[in-house]
């Protein structure tokens, strides 16, 4: 298995989750790599763990590792004119595969946001967002019910790939997602495939990441859907869990495993989810 969302923080509230502890979780899940992000956006809550933080545990456990970078679209000039090619370079020649939890607190299709994607893009370094459902409350990229904002920068940068992730994208994935359910965990049946199917089909550019309580919740409040929903897309999902603090839950792990082992999903599934879409996507 390969995590594509994993973080490590300094200070959790009154309690550390290093590098240390973060590997050691690993092992206890028998998960081979994993994808480490930074946090560095203001809107998260109070921690910061930036690209070099992740570059000194990247020294550490180069066989474990595989380290994201983070630019807020923000930095430099805070206009989109801002030229990221340089840092992009520096942080891709030190080793890092991808950017994210690009969770800053802008519309998805702010010109800071799409100036971003763009030199994401020649750089060739996908990025993995936070969707999120209006200003202020918590961090991540803002979009309407159903995405527009998401489809417009897929149609408009199609050499940038983007990995979704979190409520407001997880919730789309069954038809009757409404304003008030989208930024939450809805249960029940899918009623019949969201926007996240459509985009997904259409767009090559778009993957979902399987992480956090989103990710879980969206592929198994409808067991009759979801094996279904893993075979179809089984070239566009990524495994993750999103672990950050020493005591966190993964169910997601013993979900796969399960389902291998029972015939829910095929081998082929499995691996492709697992690990061969993600080193794919992150060119490994």
């Amino acid at each position: 298995m390969i995590d594509c969302h994993t973080h490590f923080i300094t200070v959790w509230e009154k309690d550390e989750f290093n590098i240390e502890m973060l590997v050691r979780h690993m092992d206890e899940l028998e998960i081979e790599k994993f994808c480490v992000l930074p946090s560095t956006s203001p809107e998260n809550p109070y921690f910061i763990n930036t690209t070099e933080d992740v570059l000194a545990a990247y020294k550490k456990f180069p066989d474990r590792i595989i380290p994201f970078c983070d630019v807020d679209p923000r930095k430099g000039k805070n206009h989109p004119s801002t030229d990221f090619t340089w840092i992009l370079k520096h942080y891709k020649d030190l080793g890092c595969r991808g950017l994210g939890e690009m969770t800053a607190n802008l519309y998805f299709d702010d010109p800071l946001c799409k100036n971003l994607y763009y030199h994401c893009g020649k750089a060739g370094l996908p990025i993995t967002f936070h969707l999120y459902t209006r200003f202020g409350g918590s961090y991540g990229l803002i979009d309407g019910l159903h995405m527009p904002r998401l489809e417009k920068c897929l149609q408009e940068f199609p050499e940038t790939v983007f990995l979704g992730h979190a409520m407001a994208f997880w919730s789309e994935i069954s038809a009757d997602v409404t304003d008030q359910t989208r930024g939450g965990y809805p249960k029940g049946k899918v009623t019949a495939p969201g926007k996240l199917a459509e985009l997904l089909k259409k767009y090559p550019n778009l993957y979902g990441d399987i992480s956090a309580g989103s990710g879980f919740n969206a592929i198994t409040r409808d067991m009759d859907y979801c094996y279904k929903f893993l075979t179809e897309f089984q070239d566009k999902l990524v495994f993750g869990t999103d672990i950050c603090h020493p005591v966190q839950d993964c169910p997601i792990v013993c979900f796969f495993r399960n389902a291998l082992k029972n015939g829910k999903i095929t081998k082929t599934v499995y691996d492709k989810i697992t690990e061969d879409n993600i080193k794919r996507v992150l060119a490994i």
